[in-house]
């Protein structure tokens, strides 16, 4: 073809899409997945998006070491945490992966008030971080721990079989040695050992638990028991073989004078014998030993034994004491006092009709015996007064103790006068 003298336009050569994905295709592959590789190593080296987050559940506040000598005494309970970690870490932790426990640092040991330990949480990896703790402390004391040795008493749970009955039960060992956190050996008030009866009624041996309880009968907690069991006799005896009888005081001599036995106690007020039927059914009470009581001025009480008939004798063993009250007579004494005129101005001169009066003093018989005339002071007051007849009022002190039953005359004349 001839070129022309007069240029036309000129056309875009077309695009050949396929030519340059399938032109050097080789190499074209290889540099893409070397960047790809780069990419995903770039983004496996990049620093993972830093989180906070609230832990998913409570953390439980474990016990902590606690010195010799001493116990915990507070509710631990658990606690909630916050988290700052990395995104994928922070967020799937479990809670075998957190322990909570206490700083015991501040807390004083043997205190008698509570203080506010500090709860430390710690995690399983170091990437991850506590930043709250709720609640951050925890109320709790540290209490010593003592000891008391105490006898072991027998408690029944039930009634003995009919036709008999309980006589003196015996306990091995005798007392036993209770451990625990001060408050509550303070609290015990008995160790109880408590057996049950079956249907045969032959004695019982039975092993129990030996129980500390508190004044109104609760067993207490907490408290560890050397030895925790002992074991219980108890014999039993026909019901036809016993009797209980009131026990009568038997009292000899006199009070002090000016005193008398206002009252007279025993206890226990009835006992329960053992013996032959025929001696039994002539037993109608049992004495005391006798009590003396001679010169006896204030209340007292006395162990004393009782007297018990041939061929009978106590179901259990007990100790008797016998409480005799011995109280003061009350009564009344006279007393003849001369009329003191106090208060009488200078230059005049006073005298009383009558001159004396009695002054009845009451009190208890033994003070009323002791007192004399001059512990007693009758006067009337002339103070501010000038010559003249005056009807006044008498005034009596006496010492404590005893007090002023009556004056007469409880009024007298006063004649004041010049000199």
């Amino acid at each position: 073809m001839r070129a022309s003298g007069t240029l036309g336009p000129v056309w875009p050569r077309r695009l050949d899409l396929r030519r340059i994905v399938t032109h050097d295709f080789p190499l074209k592959a290889a540099a893409l997945v070397i960047a790809v590789v780069f990419a995903v190593a770039n983004a496996q080296n990049a620093a993972p998006r830093e989180i906070v987050v609230q832990f998913d559940g409570r953390v439980p506040v474990e016990r902590p070491d606690i010195p010799a000598g001493f116990v915990l005494r507070g509710q631990l309970g658990d606690v909630g945490v916050s988290l700052r970690g990395p995104e994928g870490v922070a967020d799937r932790m479990a809670l075998a992966d957190l322990h909570a426990t206490l700083d015991l640092a501040g807390v004083d040991a043997g205190s008698l008030e509570p203080h506010d330990a500090k709860v430390l949480v710690t995690i399983s990896t170091d990437a991850v971080k506590v930043v709250d703790i709720t609640p951050p402390t925890v109320s709790v004391r540290l209490e010593r721990i003592t000891s008391r040795t105490l006898a072991v008493q027998t408690k029944f749970a039930n009634e003995p079989p009919k036709g008999s009955q309980a006589a003196q039960t015996s306990v091995s060992p005798k007392e036993v040695r209770v451990v625990g956190p001060e408050s509550s050996v303070a609290q015990i008030a008995a160790v109880f050992a408590t057996v049950r009866f079956g249907d045969v009624t032959t004695d019982l041996t039975q092993s129990a638990p030996a129980i500390p309880v508190d004044a109104n009968g609760v067993p207490i907690d907490g408290l560890q028991v050397e030895p925790g069991v002992v074991v219980v006799s108890v014999p039993l005896l026909p019901t036809a073989t016993t009797r209980t009888v009131p026990v009568l005081w038997s009292l000899h001599g006199a009070v002090a004078n000016g005193y008398w036995v206002s009252e007279v106690t025993t206890d226990p007020v009835v006992v329960t014998l053992k013996g032959d039927q025929s001696v039994l059914a002539k037993v109608e009470r049992v004495e005391t030993a006798p009590i003396d009581l001679t010169g006896l001025t204030a209340p007292k009480t006395f162990n004393i034994a009782l007297t018990l008939p041939d061929g009978v004798s106590l179901l259990k063993a007990t100790d008797v004491s016998v409480t005799v009250k011995v109280v003061p007579l009350a009564g009344t004494r006279p007393f003849l006092e001369a009329v003191q005129i106090q208060g009488v101005a200078a230059g005049l001169v006073a005298e009383t009709d009558p001159s004396t009066v009695v002054v009845t003093i009451a009190g208890q018989a033994p003070a009323l015996v002791a007192m004399t005339a001059d512990v007693v002071t009758a006067a009337v007051d002339a103070s501010g007064r000038g010559p003249g007849v005056y009807t006044v009022d008498v005034t009596v002190r006496v010492p404590a103790g005893v007090s002023v039953q009556g004056v007469q005359p409880a009024r007298v004349t006063l004649t004041i006068r010049s000199r």
